[in-house]
């Protein structure tokens, strides 16, 4: 019996150190920008009270192995559900920052919850919402129609995520 447990706790040890592995990964990885900082207010320029033009981002810590980036924009908090602001993919995985209205050369921009394609800044109806600046690091490039949705680009990125990170903005109007 002993003998049993010894070896089902040291099984479980060893299933655990790739998940730590990965988390440790997963932490390296940063997107920050240099308009606000993480959990604070999103400055109106880069909202429909403003030029409604994405901030600008700076890029550190993605692994080696990836072969492309995918940032992701949306809002939890809307009425209606999860709105999505802002769709990119096959980001070269080497890009540090994206200048403020930018678009890093090669890649892609989906649809937002708009149904256009590119950047749609905050918004809210009322009230303040958590806007999340979520980005992925891939083991590969994406295939994927330029008119594509978060929900095809989830799709997609299923199996393929090496690390994540992400950068937390609120906004409510004045």
């Amino acid at each position: 019996m002993r003998k049993q447990l010894l070896f089902l706790v040291v099984g479980m040890l060893c299933a655990a150190l790739p998940l730590q592995a990965k988390e440790a990964k997963m932490s390296q990885m940063k997107l920050i920008s240099s308009a606000f900082s993480h959990s604070a207010r999103i400055p109106a320029a880069f909202t429909c009270d403003g030029s409604d033009t994405s901030p600008p981002f700076a890029i550190s810590g993605v692994p080696g192995e990836a072969r492309s980036l995918a940032l992701i924009m949306d809002d939890p908090d809307a009425p209606a559900g999860t709105w999505v602001h802002w769709v990119l993919w096959n980001i070269d995985p080497a890009t540090r920052e994206i200048a403020q209205g930018g678009v890093p050369h090669g890649a892609e921009q989906g649809m937002n919850s708009w149904r256009r394609k590119g950047y749609g800044g905050p918004c809210p109806p009322s009230g303040q919402h958590r806007y999340y600046f979520r980005l992925y690091a891939l083991s590969e490039r994406l295939n994927l129609p330029s008119n594509s949705t978060r929900k095809e680009l989830d799709l997609a990125m299923r199996g393929k995520i090496l690390a994540q990170t992400e950068l937390l903005g609120l906004y409510a109007h004045r």
